[in-house]
């Protein structure tokens, strides 16, 4: 305060203390810069990385952090940025939190500031005694959410960087917390509900299913694996029919959701505001009752008895090999769907679902998720299918090996190997 008295003549001491305040303030809360949850995720990965070492050396590194000039939006976003306030819109209906995905041009696809959005809006509505239950919906007509930013992460992978892993972290870490979450989570799964959007509905206590639902976990088709739980839910599912879902990636209407155990109600979409409304003077659980009815017949049920025998093979060539041979076409589509997926993302999700299989939590699945999306990330098929599907939109993949036979098991092991950098892989 001295010195700043002893640079400008005839400054007052009110005048001092108020720049004193300011310089005090700003150095002692720098989360006010960039966003609370961003400065305390550098925070702890930064004292991970220089255990021991000062807090003052720590805020200098934010700053510089801070500092660095942008030449396009990170994936690493601060939670609080006008796109996360804009995507993810939250506010209290009566005696419900609703949350609304709000991307509707993107399919509400996810991307990185939205899922440490809803994560700040689920921790503080679950300690609200004022919000009794919680509806997550999509904007517009087509769907609940698309799945994640993919192209970021295209984008990411070419680059060599690290921002995949982080989102991945965070985005599980939201599935745990919405599987756990300790008051009613009703899910609109109404539309394209895929991949990341599967991740925050399909976790929920109280999952609603419209006859335009379309569930999937389409990640073969892109050399990627089941993530997001999705191989622990898949895992649950009657017979081998999540195994089928897993490898094909196809999509799923409202009562294959609820054979699967992807879904509890159908409801018509056209009942969706008036649910939304009684939501917000009833319980959960009563007032989907009131408006759920049975969905139109599925095709699962008919085929579960070649579903079953094909996919209890021991390998994805045997599999193959008998769906090739059964009568019904539609075991021949599943085989087309097959052969123009990634092999090796064909071998390590047959790999996942099997080890999953075994495992006793869906954290447990969600750690595994974590290693084998981080070890995704070096194999060429993620970056070619997200190429041929997003960014050129070819839809010609040139998959790396481009035969099953040539993805060896020693391919297939290090996908489930810890990440090359063991901090990240902390799941906590």
């Amino acid at each position: 305060m001295r010195d700043y008295i002893a640079q400008g003549a005839g400054r007052t001491l009110a005048e001092a203390v108020a720049h004193w305040h300011t310089t005090r303030t700003a150095a002692a809360r720098p989360q006010e810069i960039g966003g609370q949850f961003e400065f305390n995720r550098f925070l702890r990965d930064w004292h991970a990385r220089h255990p021991g070492r000062p807090r003052a050396e720590a805020l200098a590194a934010w700053r510089a952090h801070r500092s660095r000039p942008r030449s396009r939006p990170s994936i690493l976003a601060a939670v609080n940025s006008e796109d996360a306030a804009d995507h993810i819109l939250a506010h209290r209906q009566g005696r419900t939190g609703v949350v609304t995905l709000n991307r509707p041009r993107a399919l509400n696809a996810l991307t990185h500031p939205m899922v440490l959005r809803m994560e700040e809006v689920l921790r503080a509505w679950a300690d609200d005694p004022e919000v009794e239950q919680v509806l997550v919906r999509g904007a517009g007509d087509r769907g609940l959410c698309a799945g994640g930013d993919i192209r970021a992460i295209h984008d990411d992978a070419k680059a060599g960087t690290s921002a995949s892993a982080a989102f991945w972290r965070d985005e599980y870490r939201l599935n745990a917390l919405i599987a756990r979450y300790p008051k009613p989570y009703v899910a609109f799964m109404d539309g394209i509900t895929m991949g990341g959007g599967v991740g925050v509905s399909a976790h929920g206590s109280v999952r609603v299913v419209t006859e335009r639902s379309r569930v999937a976990m389409p990640e073969t088709g892109i050399g990627f694996v089941p993530d997001v739980g999705g191989t622990w839910l898949l895992s649950r599912a009657p017979g081998r029919l999540g195994t089928h879902l897993a490898l094909t990636g196809s999509a799923v209407g409202a009562a294959d959701a609820l054979l699967c155990g992807l879904a509890d109600h159908h409801v018509p979409a056209e009942h969706l505001p008036d649910l939304a409304a009684a939501l917000a003077e009833a319980p959960a659980r009563e007032a989907v009752a009131r408006f759920a009815t049975e969905p139109a017949p599925g095709v699962l049920a008919a085929r579960r008895h070649w579903i079953d025998r094909c996919h209890a093979a021991d390998t994805v060539e045997e599999t193959l090999d008998r769906l090739l041979a059964e009568d019904d076409p539609a075991a021949k589509e599943a085989a087309e769907a097959l052969l123009a997926k990634s092999p090796t993302a064909l071998k390590a999700t047959l790999a996942a679902m099997r080890r999953t299989a075994a495992l006793t939590s869906l954290e447990e699945a969600l750690a595994q998720e974590y290693r084998v999306s981080c070890n995704a990330l070096r194999s060429p098929d993620l970056v070619e299918g997200i190429r041929a599907q997003v960014v050129d939109k070819d839809r010609t993949p040139r998959w790396n090996p481009a035969a099953l036979a040539d993805v060896s098991d020693a391919d297939v092991a290090r996908f489930f190997e810890p990440p090359a950098d063991a901090a990240a892989a902390d799941q906590r």
